[in-house]
This record gives structure tokens, sequence and C-alpha cells, in this order.
């Protein structure tokens, strides 16, 4: 089973991974942790790698494709895997693509989790954290009990109009990638403004379907 999750900032596709990861003993793969991962280790491509973020450039696609490929072969690697947060752009999904022909793995199912931007907007503009404990909160759907026991701020990058950036640049290199997975016929699409539960249903019967 290989899944991909698509989905705007506040979509809640890192949470759903996570549920489906522990589900099916399928590992998550976060190219995040991947990159740091093999930067710790000073790997190859770990020492290239670092050289951009140094730098403070992006790490080019064929960096982090080669990390990728050397975390899907290793041999410790679970069969079972899923991508949250990768590939971002048309590019990257080709070069995915290209991969996985490569070592003779497949896509089973790409979950777009689809959100009404009026109700993405509610979640992280609304969105509160605890200095005290880090505990999060949303002031409209996940208030505190006792709003005095917490000092309680807004992060900068959930700020109005940081929000409205970080989702016209999801909008901007997503769209097409969505494109890409339908005309291959691997998209499913995901109500996202359910409950959490029915989210989850909706996505293990969408991966039923395909397995």
């Amino acid at each position: 089973m290989h899944l991909i999750f698509l989905g705007a900032p506040g979509a809640g596709k890192g949470t759903q991974a996570q549920v489906i990861a522990e589900k099916y003993a399928a590992a998550h793969v976060s190219t995040g942790d991947i990159l740091r991962a093999a930067v710790r280790e000073q790997t190859a491509l770990g020492l290239e790698a670092k050289g951009y973020m140094d730098r403070g450039e992006l790490v080019p696609d064929g960096v982090i494709i080669g990390l990728i490929r050397d975390r899907l072969t290793s041999a410790d690697f679970p069969a079972n895997w899923i991508m949250d947060g990768f590939p971002r752009t048309l590019a990257q999904a080709e070069a995915l693509d290209q991969l996985l022909s490569e070592i003779d793995q497949q896509l089973t199912v790409v979950l777009n989790i689809d959100v009404p931007l009026d109700l993405l907007m509610d979640r992280l503009t609304l969105r509160r954290t605890c200095r005290k404990t880090g505990q999060i909160f949303n002031l409209k759907f996940n208030p505190p009990a006792n709003p005095e026991d917490y000092d309680l701020y807004q992060r900068d990058d959930d700020q109005p109009e940081a929000v409205s950036r970080r989702l016209e640049v999801y909008t901007a290199q997503t769209a097409p990638l969505i494109d890409y997975y339908r005309q291959q016929d691997r998209l499913a699409d995901i109500q996202g403004d359910q409950a959490m539960a029915a989210v989850t249903a909706a996505i293990d019967s969408a991966v039923q379907t395909r397995l």
C-alpha cells in the first residue's frame, strides 16, 4: 500500500495520515524528517542538502528525490508507506513517478482532502497556542474551557494575511498536481469538512477499493 495525502494547510491531512499509518502499520514518510536525518547522519546527499540549507536556499527536487529513493529502498523500510507533504508541485510528482517506476513500486491512491476556503480560514486564523504548555486551541472549534488559565497567542503564520498567502501558494502549486493524478485515475477526493471520524472512514473506504 502506497498512499499520498494532498490537502491545503488546515485540511487535516497530517492527522489523517497518522491515523491511517497506524491502522495499516505503514511508514509515515515526511520529507522534512528524511532531510533532517540525512543531515544528522552526514550522508552524501545529506551533506549536499545541508550546503543549500546553510546558504538559505531551497533544496533542489533532485536531492529530495534522491533522499526519498534511499529511504524507500532501505532494507528496514516497511512495505506500506504514506507520503504527506510531498509532492507539492507537478515537477515533483513527475520525478516521484519516475522513481517509483525505477524501484518497481506504484501508487495505490492519492487522497485529496478538500475543505472549503472559509473553513480553512477559520481553522487557521482562529488557532491559538499556549506559551506555557504548547497546547493548541481553536477559538471556534476547540476553545479552552477556562481561557484565563492559559497564555494564548496567535502565531505569525496564523495571521489572516499570512494564511491567505499560504493558501494562494498551495492552490497555485497543487491545482496542476490534482489534475495530473486525476488524469491517471489515481485521485480520490475526500470531503474534509466532516467530523474527523467520518473523514477517516471515507479515506479508509477509498483505500480499500484500490487494494
